[in-house]
């Protein structure tokens, strides 16, 4: 038998994510359409101003109602296994990022950047936002502004207004391997202090991100055009990363952040993770926000 003997692989194409709306207590669920083919969506969540503000966990062919309360951390096993120890150490570093544009609100992740209030995220994650709220990891809201913005890297800074004293996250300077474990923090489907474990599947990914043109678009927009974007030298992860996620933190096993979660790829019969998701460089992500910074110049 030859390969012609097999049939092709299913088509497949790359899309961006839209912002999850927040999670309201005993919220009805109801199902999100799911465009077919294969997807890959960035991973904030936006709900239409006139929409529904219920989420569902509509990743199988039924959709449950959940109750949401706020996470609590426990102290876990006295033998404090290791990556218990990383989630302590990295959990006051990734924040909640709501915001509201003229479609609605939606919600992502960021990660301390520095003890002053600046705030990494993915510049999808506030593309168009009208008003920013950063949530900490102790639970505190404050107003946040926009320092600079990178929409070809996908990068942007905000900075949250009266804080200081944060933790800042800690860039590795190691290098990645496949193999590598690896810890994925943010808010999934609104979900704040998530942490989910898997390995780095590959590096130097580069790949296409579009709108998948369902009624909430990825950047938040309801029924635009399609867009793409190119997204070069991506960490590859299995991982759970679900949407709420962009703009969290991909952290190796000594609590360093080699990577921001930004995208997911998906099919047409499940719009959660599949367990191939994409993380931008921490390298990059430094590098523009040193980058942003310094065009901010006084401001800052």
């Amino acid at each position: 038998m030859d390969m012609s003997d097999y049939p092709p692989p299913a088509p497949h194409s790359i899309y961006a994510f839209p912002p999850v709306p927040p999670v309201p207590p005993a919220a009805r669920p109801r199902r999100r359409a799911v465009a077919t083919g294969a997807l890959l969506t960035s991973l904030a969540l936006t709900v239409g101003a006139a929409g529904s503000a219920a989420t569902a966990l509509a990743y199988e062919h039924r959709t449950k109602a959940v109750v949401v309360t706020a996470a609590t951390v426990g102290t876990g096993s006295p033998a404090a296994e290791p990556l218990a120890r990383v989630v302590a150490a990295v959990r006051p570093s990734v924040v909640t990022i709501t915001t509201r544009t003229a479609d609605g609100e939606g919600v992502g992740s960021g990660v301390v950047y520095r003890s002053d209030g600046v705030i990494l995220t993915n510049n999808h994650v506030v593309e168009g936002a009208q008003s920013i709220t950063v949530t900490m990891s102790s639970g505190r809201t404050v107003a946040a502004d926009v320092v600079g913005t990178d929409a070809t890297n996908d990068i942007a800074l905000v900075k949250a207004r009266g804080l200081s004293g944060l933790t800042p996250v800690t860039f590795s300077s190691a290098s990645v391997a496949a193999g590598d474990t690896v810890l994925a923090f943010g808010s999934p489907l609104g979900l704040a202090g998530s942490v989910s474990a898997g390995i780095v599947s590959a590096l130097g990914r580069t790949v296409t991100i579009g709108d998948s043109q369902t009624p909430n678009g990825p950047y938040g927009g309801i029924g635009g055009a399609s867009t793409s974007e190119v997204l070069r030298g991506a960490i590859q992860t299995d991982a759970t990363i679900n949407p709420g996620n962009s703009g969290g933190a991909l952290v190796d096993t000594a609590g360093r952040l080699i990577g921001i979660n930004t995208a997911i790829a998906s099919t047409g019969s499940q719009s959660g993770s599949i367990g191939v998701g994409f993380a931008i460089p921490a390298t990059t992500a430094a590098s523009v926000a040193k980058r942003l910074l310094l065009e901010a110049g006084n401001s800052m």
